[in-house]
């Protein structure tokens, strides 16, 4: 059998051991110490935008701080982008609030800023003043922030921006995570860069990060004894892992330029398939083009679906996914509302994520690609 192809591997550099080495050293395996205080440098380096950042332990930690940070209730609502991972709605339900499902726009997939100011409007006049608004960068494609942005102003509601597969994306050289009132980063494995699992907690706001960071390493009061006034979380992100992290950032702008040319790749490679298309970036937006997704018509090539390709690939041991499913149609959200037009149903149809990683050879790309273009032969 061919060898393992995979959909988006972690890419270790040649300085993370060194950094992690130094934790060994130094006896510095706890959740705080100098290579935390060092990724979180290296973040605010490479945001810009006058930002402060918390390492944590996951991009959904970061996500729930936040929210807890906007003193979200139980019975509060949230809206949310249903174009997304679950792991952008379940903290709403961690602290017992309603989450609100907004479907996509074609340009970006991403969160329709029409359909968010008629639900804001709507539930306004229900007496449900949502308390924050949940867009995402999907894949690496920026959403549409400066309408979010003004929308959210112009109701004054607060916006949480998941940019968690999106570290290096921006929108007019700004990066993504510094649009919103608070920005979350993943550093999964399957990230651009990871920290073998983590994230952060990204604002202009010190005040939020402050807090965010007293309330993850337990909401211990300043006092000599353990006293807490407040329910505190372990969040932090630990030295060790923080020490990949320092190490991958320096790779950071090598792999954003890879996995782009991969994107280039199958583009170049597969545009001339009936049915085949891939989401290009609207003007000022520049994505990491963290997986490459295409999305595949069957009315228009006799019947091959994103299925059988899928399907296909796997039988080739390469491994493919199909784009997130909605969670406005998963079992544990479908009671809750949602406002669309069936745009995120769609792409959920007929949508494909292609092998991306940054450590793809350019023999595995032509596997893929052979594989592919055989189907359509047929």
């Amino acid at each position: 059998m061919n060898s393992k192809i995979w959909l988006s591997l972690p890419h270790i550099g040649e300085s993370e051991q060194k950094f992690v080495k130094q934790a060994f050293d130094s006896n510095w395996v706890a959740p705080l110490g100098p290579n935390v205080d060092g990724f979180e440098r290296d973040l605010v380096s490479f945001l810009e935008e006058d930002t402060h950042v918390a390492a944590l332990s996951s991009g959904t930690a970061a996500l729930h701080l936040a929210l807890i940070l906007l003193n979200v209730q139980p019975g509060d609502e949230v809206i949310c982008q249903s174009m997304t991972f679950s792991a952008s709605a379940n903290p709403i339900r961690y602290l017992g609030g309603i989450p609100v499902f907004i479907d996509s726009e074609k340009d970006t997939w991403n969160m329709d800023p029409d359909i968010l100011e008629k639900a804001i409007i709507e539930r306004i006049t229900k007496g449900k003043k949502p308390k924050a608004i949940i867009p995402v960068h999907l894949y690496g494609m920026p959403a549409k922030m400066n309408a979010i942005i003004a929308i959210a102003e112009k109701y004054d509601i607060p916006v949480i921006e998941d940019a968690a597969e999106a570290l290096g994306s921006s929108i007019n050289e700004q990066k993504c995570g510094t649009f919103g009132d608070m920005g979350i980063l993943s550093f999964n494995g399957n990230k651009i860069i990871t920290t073998s699992g983590g994230g952060a907690l990204v604002s202009k706001n010190e005040k939020y990060i402050n807090e965010a960071t007293f309330l993850a390493t337990q909401a211990r009061d300043p006092a000599p004894h353990y006293q807490h006034s407040q329910i505190g979380y372990n969040y932090r992100l630990s030295n060790i892992s923080a020490g990949i992290g320092r190490g991958q950032m320096e790779v950071l702008p090598q792999r954003i330029k890879q996995r782009r040319s991969n994107f280039s790749f199958y583009q170049n490679k597969l545009m001339d398939l009936p049915g085949i298309s891939l989401l290009n970036e609207p003007e000022g937006f520049f994505s990491n083009r963290w997986l490459t997704t295409i999305l595949v018509d069957p009315v228009k090539n006799d019947g091959i679906t994103r299925e059988d390709i899928r399907i296909g690939l796997e039988n080739e041991n390469i491994e493919s996914r199909p784009l997130w499913k909605p969670m406005h149609l998963q079992p544990i959200f479908k009671e809750y509302p949602y406002y669309g037009n069936g745009v995120a149903e769609d792409l959920f149809r007929n949508g494909l994520c292609l092998p991306s990683g940054s450590n793809l050879s350019n023999e595995e790309l032509k596997r893929v690609l052979k594989f592919i273009r055989s189907m359509f032969k047929r």
